[in-house]
């Protein structure tokens, strides 16, 4: 794709037309069933996404970021791909909060989160920001807060953190309530006797433990008598 040499709202406005070059309309009726968001779609697949976004980000991300929309779905998860992979921390952080506010949907936070590669060098600083988000009212906000612990977070020094994070009364949401279970079964993956503790004893509600024991069950990682044995927990 052939980007402005300079990013201007005429520049963007012609951007925005470029991207129905690779509209899939089968894949778009596939993408609606399985993601729900009140931005419009266009249906482009996930690696012409992100090879925009790389495209974007060796050239002048700071300048789209400033002039770009949120009218569609896949312009706003090339913004969320491109301030991922911003070179300074600063820079990163001077967009997080702005755009997480425009994250509806689990596809949004997740693909965010997992290439905010970043937060492995920082963190300290993020996880002030992970302690902020897991106290909004926002429930992607949330996500995005329990989505970082799973995937920088599980180790030693911090396992007992989230575990402390997971029993907070955060939003009682679906999509909280399933990050949540996803963050507990890849804990039980790493640190199976010290998650087997906590599922005997924590505040969870009955649907984040037993989908967190489900996905355990699920996982090839986890032996058939690890499996059997977490079953005793369901609630």
């Amino acid at each position: 794709m052939k980007l402005p040499a300079i990013w201007t709202a005429e520049s963007y406005s012609l951007f925005q037309k470029e991207l129905f070059q690779f509209e899939d309309l089968k894949y778009k009726e596939f993408n609606l069933k399985l993601i729900t968001t009140n931005y419009k779609k266009i249906g482009i697949r996930m690696p012409i996404l992100k090879k925009i976004a790389k495209q974007i980000s060796k050239q002048n991300p700071l300048e789209f970021l400033k002039v770009a929309k949120n009218i569609y779905y896949e312009e706003v998860m090339i913004q969320g791909l491109v301030i991922a992979t911003l070179d300074q921390v600063d820079e990163i952080l001077s967009f997080l909060d702005s755009y997480i506010q425009k994250i509806d949907n689990w596809a949004l936070c997740d693909s965010f989160v997992t290439h905010l590669k970043i937060v492995s060098n920082y963190p300290d600083l993020f996880l002030e920001k992970i302690k902020q988000y897991i106290k909004s009212k926002n429930e992607y906000e949330v996500r995005v807060g329990f989505v970082l612990l799973l995937n920088y977070y599980i180790d030693d020094k911090n396992l007992d953190q989230i575990f402390n994070f997971c029993n907070q009364n955060s939003l009682n949401t679906y999509y909280v309530k399933m990050a949540k279970a996803w963050l507990i079964s890849q804990c039980f993956i790493q640190y199976k006797e010290k998650t087997l503790s906590f599922l005997k004893t924590n505040h969870l509600d009955s649907f984040t433990q037993n989908r967190a024991i489900s996905k355990i069950r699920d996982s090839y990682r986890v032996s058939k008598e690890d499996k059997d044995r977490v079953l005793k927990y369901k609630k």
